[in-house]
């Protein structure tokens, strides 16, 4: 495994971001693997997906039984599992601040996240919307 792999499992274990993602998984009832580079990939989680691919909490990535862990989709979550370590405690808030700047640029909740951009929107199964301002321009014209 590489050092920044490693380095993302321990500040993920230490933030207890991981160990959140595996209570929540347990909870749900779901099953918990080793997967790559120090993640855990949760299966069976008896919970509904109103958007994407999936979710990452700390280095543990859920995904839809209905959604296939591709290549792609497994590098979209691992990015997140790098940005839970990069933001520590902080990575929720965050988020959810970037997503409410998305919503009120875009009507969406991740076509402007940075958490997401960073991530590689495509790869994560987001489709990028224009922001409301080039909708308007371009619906004068």
């Amino acid at each position: 495994m590489k050092a920044s792999h490693r380095l993302r499992q321990w500040v993920n274990a230490l933030n207890l971001s991981t160990l959140a993602g595996m209570a929540f998984v347990k909870i749900r009832g779901g099953s918990l693997t080793s997967g790559p580079d120090g993640l855990v990939i949760a299966s069976h989680v008896h919970r509904r997906f109103g958007f994407g691919g999936g979710v990452t909490i700390g280095n543990v990535i859920i995904v839809p039984e209905h959604i296939p862990l591709t290549p792609d989709l497994l590098s979209h979550e691992a990015a997140h599992a790098t940005q839970w370590a990069a933001c520590v405690v902080l990575f929720l808030p965050l988020y959810w601040l970037a997503c409410l700047w998305s919503w009120i640029r875009t009507g969406d909740y991740f076509s402007r996240n940075v958490f997401e951009r960073r991530a590689n929107l495509d790869k994560g199964g987001y489709v990028e919307r224009s922001t409301r301002s080039e909708r308007r321009k371009n619906s004068r014209h």
